[in-house]
């Protein structure tokens, strides 16, 4: 018998954040720990996750602005990798992460007795998004349809489906894992794969070519097996 999934169609969804200034700006290190104490969450979410929407995030030095700005305008290596080695994923909320770089940050300030000042046009601006969702008008049915359609989208959509997805949902998922559940235990197999795709140390159209992998192996894998 046919398992059947009781929710909608899966809708394909495209986005784009706008920035927004916080009018927060920070020209030393001990200037940037005392603004993210006070800035909004949303600000380390888009320093975090939304510079994987500007085009030359494809091939990044560094994974997020504050490591980036930390070497390139600080000139600082050692915060810089320290930065760049916090994985968003490891914490459950956004204040779990904001505590994590204030500790690493608060670190850095005590090994040092000078403290390294970016030139006064090359502060860092704190900034907060507003995300922008677009009806694609693709929608698919049955799981099979993602093996197809995934490699077809615009890595905007990745973002929304696969990362966005992560704070708009209750626990936390993808939009993808999360469809996929409604059809019960059968696509068990298929939602362990997706959560072994680390979202984060990776560009949007790598992620989209992983995904692309395991869609397609999985399904691929099922016809020849004459999985149903």
């Amino acid at each position: 018998m046919k398992n059947h999934n009781d929710s909608r169609p899966f809708a394909f969804k495209d986005c784009a954040l706008a920035a927004i200034a916080t009018g927060r700006r920070a020209q030393n290190l001990r200037e940037l720990r005392d603004q993210l104490l006070q800035v909004e969450a949303g600000s380390l979410y888009y320093h975090f996750w939304g510079g994987r929407l500007r085009p030359q995030f494809d091939e990044p030095e560094y994974n997020n602005d504050f490591a980036a700005w930390a070497r390139h305008s600080l000139h600082d290596h050692v915060i810089a990798e320290r930065l760049a080695v916090v994985d968003p994923m490891d914490y459950d909320s956004l204040e779990d992460l904001r505590g994590e770089v204030v500790d690493v940050i608060e670190e850095r300030l005590a090994e040092q007795e000078f403290v390294p000042w970016a030139k006064s046009d090359e502060q860092f601006s704190f900034i907060r998004s507003q995300i922008i969702v677009f009806d694609t008008r693709k929608s698919i049915e049955d799981p099979t349809g993602l093996a197809h359609e995934i490699p077809h989208s615009s890595t905007s959509s990745i973002f929304y489906h696969f990362i966005d997805a992560r704070r708009r949902t209750p626990d936390g998922q993808d939009d993808f894992s999360t469809w996929l559940r409604g059809f019960g235990e059968r696509y068990e197999p298929l939602l362990a794969r997706i959560a072994d795709v680390d979202p984060y140390f990776a560009s949007l159209s790598e992620l989209r070519s992983q995904l692309t992998a395991v869609f397609g192996d999985y399904f691929s894998g099922m016809a020849q097996g004459g999985g149903k």
